[in-house]
């Protein structure tokens, strides 16, 4: 029966940690056995050398020192304590007998010398021992080096065996798979791996062609039902009211319906395969489409004759997140233009005849309120502001619809000039000064000296900066401040108001310079949400950009900025 990988791994780690602990228990071992006779040779046989020549010291002095018996006396009791070698019991109680006979008053030269000579007895004795277990501890040492270096040498040629061979056997059935899978994944069906290995591998290699087949076998019994389905997806494009282009990842035309081949003047078989930036070169629309201005109004197309209004639509294709094309489509709002045009057109008509009425009421409310024609009670005096209000706030809405009807025709006419940062500022502060005053608000200016000349409209880039301060104003409390500040940042300059106010929440920033949006809740009931849409407009026209940051319950800034 194959081993498995798993058993096939776990047999060379085994056998290796085998090894490992075989040579290491060895080491132990000899390591013990060398410190037992190292420590064997260190202790007895050294201490009793050491007794024997202290007590031969003893005798030397035994006639000229009392203390010299003492001496003798305790290394010989040590020596009793101390008998390791055979013969060494003998000589020490012979040695003793002798000790005796000198402590009882016997003291001759014959005597010294037995004495002398039993202490020299002990002494080879101890020397040959030494001598021996130095012998049998070079050879135990000898022998570990043996079976140490012999364990060591197979272990790692069973190491490098393993080193050498188990990453090639793992890494090439995995190799072998990826390139398969490579394969498979360019549609390649027909690749097969082959694996001889009775194991997992063999398995996976055999699972791997088995998948292969079956795919092979899917990819072309469904081949003529794909063009079906095809078939069908294109007619339903032709049918289709909208002009329809359709583009891979690499922006080859793969199909065009019937009312994009009569809106563009193409031919499918001209074009299909073919690089839609190339077939652009030779065709101003569908180079003006494939440039996908952000900013593009309704093209402007001249069908039949007749001047048509499409809206262009891009819609990008994924797969299982991978973007395989894209798709543009062009839809017919000719009839939306005309209606949009004639409402301007209103709009346009009403605003114009309607302001120079409400001049007149305003005229009229300055000449009654003039005391040389005649005094007013206080009751008079508050309906007639009351109506100069009216008036007032009228004639900014018929002026904010009128600039919003240059804007919806393209008409916007700018003066376009150097013009002084500050002259702006100035302007802008004095046209909303009473405003202010009326509310006891601070209007702080931060604007350095020095600043160069912008390239803007100074009527319409002031009238920008009055609606933030007006907005400013209206929405900040009484009592406290409003903030202008006007600095470079590299090529422009920015023009900033900070107000104190109720702020706005982050849900309506995205559509504050929305025509017609009005932020819920706000202060303002009868405004237009004009106002912030024509000062976008205004500043995208000079080449400027605004934005908006707040933080509800604490505030706002408006900024715009234009180039130096």
């Amino acid at each position: 029966m194959a081993l498995s990988i798993k058993s096939k791994i776990a047999a060379g780690i085994g056998i290796l940690f085998a090894l490992l602990l075989t040579v290491s228990i060895l080491a132990i071992v000899f390591i013990n056995l060398l410190s037992s006779k190292t420590e064997k040779l260190l202790t007895a046989n050294y201490n009793t050398i050491r007794y024997c020549s202290e007590m031969s010291d003893a005798l030397d002095e035994i006639n000229i020192s009392p203390a010299a018996l003492t001496k003798f006396e305790i290394n010989l009791k040590a020596q009793e304590n101390n008998i390791t070698e055979p013969g060494e019991d003998v000589a020490t109680k012979q040695l003793r007998t002798y000790y005796d006979q000198i402590k009882s008053g016997e003291q001759n030269p014959e005597l010294l010398h037995k004495i002398n000579k039993e202490i020299y007895e002990i002494y080879l004795l101890n020397q040959k021992a030494l001598e021996q277990k130095n012998a049998n501890a070079l050879k135990t040492a000898a022998n570990a080096k043996l079976w140490l270096t012999i364990l060591t040498t197979v272990l790692v040629l069973i190491s490098f065996t393993l080193v050498v061979n188990f990453p090639g056997y793992i890494a090439n059935p995995i190799r072998l798979l990826t390139e398969g899978i490579k394969e498979i994944a360019q549609k390649n069906y027909e690749k097969r791996i082959y694996i001889d290995n009775k194991d997992e591998f063999g398995e996976m290699a055999n699972a791997f062609n088995l998948m292969a087949n079956k795919l092979y076998e899917y990819e072309h019994s469904n081949l003529s039902r794909i063009m079906f389905e095809k078939k069908r997806v294109e007619t339903i494009i032709n049918q289709m009211e909208d002009a329809v282009i359709g583009l891979d990842a690499g922006n080859k035309v793969l199909f065009i319906n019937h009312k994009a081949e009569e809106l563009f003047n193409l031919k499918e078989a001209g074009i299909i395969g073919k690089n839609a930036p190339d077939v652009a070169l030779h065709n101003d629309l569908l180079r003006t489409v494939l440039q996908k201005d952000a900013k593009q109004r309704p093209l402007k197309i001249i069908v039949d004759k007749k001047e048509s209004y499409f809206s262009v639509d891009y819609r990008t294709v994924f797969s299982e997140g991978v973007n395989i094309g894209e798709v543009l489509s062009l839809r017919d709002i000719t009839s939306f233009k005309e209606l949009d045009i004639s409402k301007t057109n209103l709009l346009a008509t009403i605003s114009h005849e309607l302001k120079t009425p409400i001049s007149s009421i305003k005229m009229s409310t300055r000449l009654i309120n003039d005391d040389r024609i005649g005094g007013l009670n206080a009751e008079q005096k508050e309906l007639i502001n009351n109506i100069d209000e009216d008036a007032e706030r009228l004639l900014r809405i018929t002026g904010e619809l009128l600039n919003m009807t240059q804007i919806e025709t393209g008409n916007i006419q700018l003066k376009l000039q150097k013009v002084d940062p500050n002259n702006i500022v100035t302007n802008a502060v004095a046209a909303v000064q009473v405003q202010a005053d009326q509310k006891k608000i601070k209007i702080e200016v931060d604007s350095p000296p020095g600043l160069p000349p912008v390239h803007a409209d100074e009527d319409k880039t002031s009238w920008v900066l009055i609606n933030f301060l007006t907005n400013a104003i209206k929405y900040t409390g009484d009592n406290t401040s409003v903030k202008i500040k006007v600095n470079l940042e590299k090529d422009h300059v920015r023009f900033s108001v900070t107000d104190l106010g109720i702020g706005i929440e982050e849900k309506y920033l995205s559509r504050i310079f929305d025509r017609y949006f009005k932020v819920p809740g706000g202060l303002e009931k009868s405004s237009t949400g004009l106002g912030l849409a024509i000062s976008k407009e205004f500043i995208d026209a000079q080449g400027g950009k605004i934005d908006v940051s707040s933080e509800y319950g604490k505030g706002s800034t408006f900024s715009f900025s234009l180039p130096v």
